[in-house]
């Protein structure tokens, strides 16, 4: 079955719901629970202590004349900003200076995410942040990293996603998704674990986006854009616990 197929089944057993497995129970089954358990608990050991949370990045960011244009972030470690030494490093930061230097008018930063965050987390998130700011004007949302690494149903992880841009929309805001990372760029993360993380987490990215374009939003394919460069320059964009972004990732 192509990604495509794939995700389009995926995301109708969202909408409809029903559950069609973690991560392909079949597929995992030919290579033998026993394999993946080991590998898992090897990268666990290799991969490094914990980092210690994330800068604090909301604050109106850039200049210009207007209201500030009001800019949620929901999501999980990646949207709050974990790997980062200083708010200025944040993607939410880097969003707002972007935003704010395109469009010439300052961008005010709410961010809500949530480390260690899955996707059933996120209408919690977006709770708290409209009772921050009432009328959003645009809300970027990075989810899908521990929906693959807990095993969570796929399905279930895009209805709640798909829930989430919905409510956004309802209220006349603009949604920007980040799909789920490619996975398999984890070098802590030895074969054939690493070649299932890849695979489960392209075909939830894939689910997300029919998801979301179907609900109204756009998304932008984490692991199309960035797969690469993580893969190719992993020292560099990883952080020192080899697993979240660093600075330049």
């Amino acid at each position: 079955m192509g990604r495509a197929r794939r995700a389009r089944k995926i995301a109708a057993a969202a909408a409809y719901g029903g559950g069609i497995g973690a991560a392909g129970i079949g597929f995992v089954g030919l290579l033998g629970f026993g394999v993946l358990r080991v590998e898992a608990l090897l990268a666990r050991r290799i991969v490094g202590q914990p980092l210690s949370g994330a800068p604090d990045d909301d604050a109106v960011y850039g200049a210009g004349l207007g209201e500030p244009v009001q800019l949620l972030l929901l999501g999980d470690s990646s949207a709050a900003g974990m790997g980062a030494d200083k708010a200025q490093q944040t993607v939410g930061a880097i969003i707002a200076n972007g935003v704010s230097a395109l469009g010439g008018r300052p961008v005010r930063l709410t961010n809500v995410a949530v480390i260690g965050a899955e996707s059933s987390g996120l209408e919690v998130q977006l709770a708290t942040a409209l009772d921050e700011v009432a009328r959003p004007d645009v809300a970027v949302i990075l989810i899908g990293a521990n929906d693959v690494t807990h095993r969570i149903d796929k399905s279930i992880a895009v209805r709640h996603l798909e829930q989430t841009v919905r409510a956004l929309r309802a209220i006349e805001c603009q949604v920007v998704v980040g799909t789920c990372p490619d996975l398999g760029t984890i070098e802590p993360v030895a074969q054939p674990l690493r070649l299932l993380a890849r695979r489960w987490s392209r075909d939830l990215a894939a689910a997300q986006t029919v998801a979301v374009v179907e609900a109204g939003g756009r998304t932008v394919s984490l692991a199309d854009l960035l797969g690469h460069e993580f893969a190719a320059r992993s020292r560099e964009m990883f952080s020192h616990d080899q697993f979240h972004p660093s600075p330049p990732g």
